[in-house]
């Protein structure tokens, strides 16, 4: 496995499997007699040296705003990094249809393994078992397929984590204030990603007795958090805490409370952007904390889609398959540790 993975693999990844999986970042490769009684065999890899050349398939949505940009850059690097990898890469797509037939022509190809990021993951899902029926795994990227079993390993974000996180940050920074007014601009209302991050928040608001008292929903697009917000601040005469849900609809959201010149409340944003990160750092504006949503996910596909092919598994696991589902972990970022997180944001 490559070193950024190693690195994703233990630092960042949850495995979620039947049992929870803990990592280690420094697992000893010269155990003690005891240990490897009761642990099992030592973990050892040559999963960096270069094995059968692997064709991997991939598709995803379109780069239509810098999350999405940064899922294919990073998936595209990654590959690049073995010389046993060659990615066959279709043109990012919003239309569901053609996402499809890309799909089918993987398959008629007889590609080694397929990387998916669907636009819908319930539309993608037939195709997708076709695939897996074909003997081609499937590695399913952040938006989940309605069938577990049409993928081989399925990478997901923590969606539901991400509203609990940015939940329990504002119920941290209001302390106790049981009137405060806390908002929610959530992304698109019909995908199941955006449905259990409000899930999540209204979870975590709970626990400290508050709830959402207004909530607009955008696209992920600068334009749509712009329109989202402003409807918002018309409806809202005073907020104490805002969601955002995504930095880049970030963008227009910020563009919207600087128009309406409003700056009673504090936001958390959502993703984890560099310019959000940036701003966070100068604590000049409303913006306090994001929410990481990491775009390595299909960078991590590509790696596990090698693996799988290649007979691998994760070096640092006594498991010799890979795991079933990666769930990568949902940290805020704040002023205070803004600088851990900088090299692996991406640009809105």
């Amino acid at each position: 496995m490559s070193a950024p993975l190693r690195r994703r693999g233990v630092a960042l990844l949850g495995v979620a499997a039947a049992a929870t999986l803990a990592l280690s970042a420094c697992t000893s490769n010269t155990p003690s007699d005891d240990e490897t009684a009761a642990a099992g065999p030592a973990a050892t890899s040559d999963n960096d040296a270069a094995g059968k050349t692997v064709t991997i398939g991939f598709s995803a949505p379109a780069a239509d705003h810098g999350w999405m940009g940064a899922i294919t850059k990073a998936a595209v690097a990654e590959a690049k990094k073995h010389s046993d990898v060659k990615l066959v890469q279709a043109e990012g797509t919003n239309d569901v249809n053609l996402q499809i037939s890309q799909i089918e022509g993987f398959i008629n190809d007889k590609v080694d393994a397929i990387v998916v990021l669907p636009f819908d993951g319930a539309a993608l899902t037939e195709v997708a078992r076709k695939a897996m029926d074909a003997g081609i795994p499937v590695i399913n990227v952040d938006r989940e397929f309605s069938d577990p079993n049409a993928a081989r390993v399925t990478v997901l974000g923590d969606n539901y984590g991400m509203g609990v996180s940015a939940g329990a940050y504002i119920c941290g920074k209001l302390d106790g204030k049981k009137d405060a007014v806390v908002a929610e601009i959530a992304g698109i209302d019909s995908l199941p990603l955006t449905q259990d991050r409000s899930k999540g928040f209204s979870d975590a608001l709970a626990k400290c007795g508050l709830k959402v008292s207004n909530r607009v929903a955008a696209d992920f697009t600068v334009q749509g958090g712009e329109q989202a917000a402003a409807n918002l601040l018309q409806a809202a005469p005073h907020i104490d805490a805002i969601w955002n849900h995504d930095d880049d609809q970030g963008v227009g959201v910020m563009a919207a409370i600087k128009d309406a010149g409003r700056d009673e409340f504090f936001m958390v944003g959502g993703a984890g952007s560099a310019n959000v990160m940036r701003d966070i750092k100068k604590d000049d504006t409303v913006l306090k904390a994001t929410v990481v949503y990491p775009s390595t996910q299909a960078a991590d596909g590509v790696d596990l889609a090698r693996m799988l092919v290649q007979g691998k598994a994760l070096s640092d696991l006594v498991e010799v398959e890979v795991p079933r589902k990666v769930q990568l972990y949902a940290p805020v970022v704040t002023k205070d540790n803004v600088d851990q997180y900088m090299a692996t944001a991406f640009e809105s």
